[in-house]
């Protein structure tokens, strides 16, 4: 009966933890995470210098605190991604409250180091920007609750999904953080459409969305200065969408030669926001058509491979984590080439930034966790044998 309803199971008895995680992974996004990972140390080097030695600090200061944070993202990845879709989902549960509690705190004991929006807790030694945290888990319970109401007698779990939406949007609205505030309605716009939301519903909700961004332009001047800025036609080459701009014409195709590039010592930025601007500047388009194609391969694989998930719950939250991974990476080299407003979002594995980093070790672990092989075999083969 078993077989009849799972299909043949590539899982043998008895068998070892690690044989059978690295045989049901899926190596391909696992080698292209290492890959922008790589590409994120080398731009680093480039980056990062001028900001440490206008800080009067080594040379390769924040490069080593990238392959520190490197380091430790890549160990969480690693473990996240031997667990069951049941221990992702209770771990994600749990890192959104506790996500939901600091960002909670942040307007009492957060900074905006000079940014003009609230989104850091600093440590002294260590700042850690809770959203960043908040995505994955957000992605988990949202998907446990749609997924629970597929059930018989279930809850109303899409809305509670839509209330907890609702709930962090505003938070992160009030920061300002519309960049992190669109990902996470975006992630959960995915999910419900997954989960099998009405179209004219989704409609519904994203005029709510363009109606809450006219409201915020008229009472925020922080997004209102970034929205008239991205409309202005004429660009100040003295902004960091100018120098950035610049910097990727000057790039070409095969860039100015390593270490040629000028940007790096005119963006404050360059190792965070805009690091696809220095990799532009020196390395020329061939780079970011690499990078592109690394985040590409991870997107798609990810939703070709669940394609025959049955799941509810791993496919509702493997595909929000999935799209959410694409579009962050969209958003931020959207900014740098002037076809988005600038949102303050890092490139996923490339940008310098703890929370950055390892945030997005947590969700492609869960990620590469949910798109492991499981015995339940294609559909054909089900309806083959029940007959």
């Amino acid at each position: 009966m078993t077989e009849m309803v799972f299909g043949a199971t590539p899982v043998r008895a008895g068998d070892p933890i690690l044989p059978r995680w690295w045989r049901t992974l899926d190596k391909w996004s696992l080698a292209c995470v290492l890959g922008l990972f790589a590409i994120g140390l080398l731009l680093g080097l480039a980056a990062s210098v001028p900001l440490a030695e206008k800080n009067n600090l080594p040379r390769f200061y924040y490069v080593q605190r990238q392959a520190l944070f490197g380091g430790v993202a890549l160990c969480v990845l690693l473990v996240m991604s031997m667990l069951t879709p049941r221990q992702i989902r209770r771990i994600g549960v749990l890192g959104f409250l506790a996500a939901f509690v600091l960002i909670l705190a942040l307007p009492f004991i957060g900074t905006d180091f000079g940014k003009g929006a609230t989104r850091w807790l600093s440590l002294g030694f260590l700042s850690i920007q809770p959203s960043e945290f908040l995505k994955p888990g957000f992605v988990a319970l949202c998907a446990w609750f749609m997924a629970s109401a597929q059930e018989v007698g279930g809850p109303p779990g899409r809305m509670y999904s839509f209330v907890a939406a609702l709930v962090i949007v505003v938070l992160l609205a009030l920061q300002p953080d519309f960049g992190q505030a669109s990902l996470v309605l975006f992630s959960w716009l995915v999910m419900y459409f997954v989960a099998g939301a009405p179209f004219i519903l989704l409609m519904v909700v994203a005029g709510l969305a363009v109606a809450g961004g006219v409201f915020a332009y008229g009472a925020s001047e922080h997004f209102a200065r970034r929205i008239n800025g991205f409309l202005n036609p004429d660009v100040d080459p003295r902004t960091q969408i100018g120098y950035a701009t610049n910097a990727i014409q000057e790039g070409g195709f095969f860039g100015v030669g390593v270490g040629e590039g000028t940007v790096k010592w005119s963006l404050p930025d360059a190792h965070t926001d805009f690091i696809i601007a220095v990799a532009a500047e020196e390395y020329g388009t061939i780079l970011v058509l690499a990078i592109i194609a690394l985040y590409c391969t991870i997107v798609l694989r990810s939703l070709l491979r669940l394609l025959k998930e049955r799941d509810p719950f791993t496919r509702i939250a493997a595909t929000g984590l999935a799209c959410a991974f694409g579009v962050q990476a969209l958003i931020n080299m959207g900014v740098a080439v002037r076809l988005l407003p600038a949102k303050g979002m890092t490139l996923p594995f490339v940008s310098y930034g703890g929370s950055s980093v390892i945030a997005s070790g947590i969700a492609l672990g869960m990620l590469l966790a949910l798109t492991r092989t499981r015995p339940q075999g294609e559909m054909a083969e089900i309806l083959r044998r029940a007959r």
